[in-house]
């Protein structure tokens, strides 16, 4: 629970403000702040303790169903990080106090239960969802629950948490070198919808690195060839198709439609620059990587939790003191490793895991094989994110960034 704040404190002093052997409480207008943010800022397990017969009335949207009855039998398989921090009601506030309880006896740290429960959440009329609920019992199939079983033997990792990642939406920029590794990683581990966008076609260079594509496809146009070989891996995978190229008349658009997360493997400062803008505007946890000849890079950027793109590089440099793959060469298996990584550090925002690349920037040197991590600070001059922003729409930066070419 990192820096939600409800009358000037965090949400995690607040559920864990009462000694250990006792749960926090708190009333509905606090959970309906803590559900607006989020979930990668103040991440928080949802449970509904109910009986199934009392769903029909609706529920409160995000919340995972176990009734109270149930508790002690399935709760850590469904919550198996006894840190998760875990919200919890019923109907009017008893039952959820004797699951709350039970949390805390079960070696839960941070517990907290709804004064009221669901008949408060009415009664402010607050909004009240009708459509499925997760249920401990159906979270994941059996062949999901085989599919994955390698994430949910992980300490920090239960079916709740794959739950997340098929619900999720990660959009990718880019189908080239770094792009298609972490689409193959991510359809692998079960992020449930990819946004795939390019507007490139398969080209005999291509195939030194960008993996997803194969000499068969030649010609076939990247996101119908990715397409294929992801639906092929993993069905549990939709595929969002875009087939153009980035510009301010569509970035609006397209970075509306819901994204957990945006992955760039742009091969152009044009386009980096364009997609950390849009990201802010709608703050989108963004990742960035980048490649070039025997070195990459890879930096997690979110509004508020750091810098932008802008506070590292505040001008996209002069075309002529840059050099695309296609003049200075990019090793082969580069583009793997920072792809790998961007795959890595988007599963960790999805889910609230570990400790992402907000304020840090990794670097990595294949020929000493080295990484390093630099702190980078919010540039308070930042002409986006600083004190005085000059920046409030999508600017083109073709006219003073390199031409464009393959990553």
């Amino acid at each position: 629970m990192k820096q939600a704040r409800k009358n000037g404190k965090t949400l995690g002093r607040v559920m864990k403000s009462n000694p250990s052997d006792k749960p926090s409480v708190i009333d509905v207008s606090t959970l309906h702040d803590w559900l607006q943010r989020p979930p990668q800022v103040s991440p928080f397990f949802l449970l509904d303790v109910r009986g199934k017969h009392e769903l029909y009335g609706g529920h409160i949207a995000g919340a995972t169903h176990l009734p109270v009855d149930s508790l002690r039998e399935h709760v850590e398989r469904l919550i198996p990080n006894k840190s998760t921090s875990v919200v919890v009601y019923c109907a009017t506030g008893a039952r959820s106090r004797h699951a709350a309880e039970t949390l805390v006896e079960l070696g839960y740290s941070s517990v907290a239960r709804v004064e009221g429960g669901f008949s408060a959440w009415q009664a402010v009329a607050y909004s009240v969802s009708h459509t499925l609920i997760s249920d401990s019992d159906t979270l994941l199939s059996e062949q999901q629950r085989e599919r994955y079983s390698r994430h949910l033997n992980l300490p920090q990792f239960g079916e709740a948490e794959q739950r997340r990642l098929l619900d999720s939406r990660v959009l990718l920029l880019g189908l080239g070198g770094l792009g298609t590794p972490a689409a193959l990683y991510l359809a692998a581990a079960g992020v449930g919808h990819l946004g795939l966008l390019d507007d490139d076609f398969v080209e005999l260079s291509n195939l030194q690195r960008q993996i997803l594509h194969a000499t068969s496809r030649l010609g076939a146009h990247k996101v119908d060839s990715a397409s294929g070989v992801l639906a092929d891996l993993n069905r549990d995978v939709t595929t969002i198709p875009y087939k153009l190229r980035l510009d301010r008349s569509n970035i609006g658009g397209i970075f509306a439609e819901g994204w957990d997360v945006v992955i760039d493997g742009s091969d152009n400062y044009s386009t980096r620059y364009l997609v950390n803008d849009a990201c802010y505007f709608h703050s989108i946890p963004l990742v960035h990587g980048s490649v070039h000849r025997f070195e990459g890079r890879v930096m997690t950027l979110h509004k508020g939790r750091g810098p932008c793109y802008r506070c590292v590089y505040s001008q996209p440099p002069p075309a002529n003191l840059t050099q695309s793959c296609d003049e200075g060469g990019v090793l082969g298996v580069l583009p793997g490793v920072i792809g790998v990584l961007q795959a890595t550090e988007a599963i960790k925002v999805i889910l609230g895991l570990g400790e992402p690349l907000f304020g840090r920037l990794l670097t990595y040197d294949a020929l000493s094989m080295q990484f390093h991590t630099l702190k980078v600070p919010r540039d308070p001059a930042c002409s986006l994110c600083g004190e005085n922003p000059t920046i409030s729409t999508y600017i083109d930066y073709e006219d003073f960034c390199a031409p464009r070419s393959e990553a």
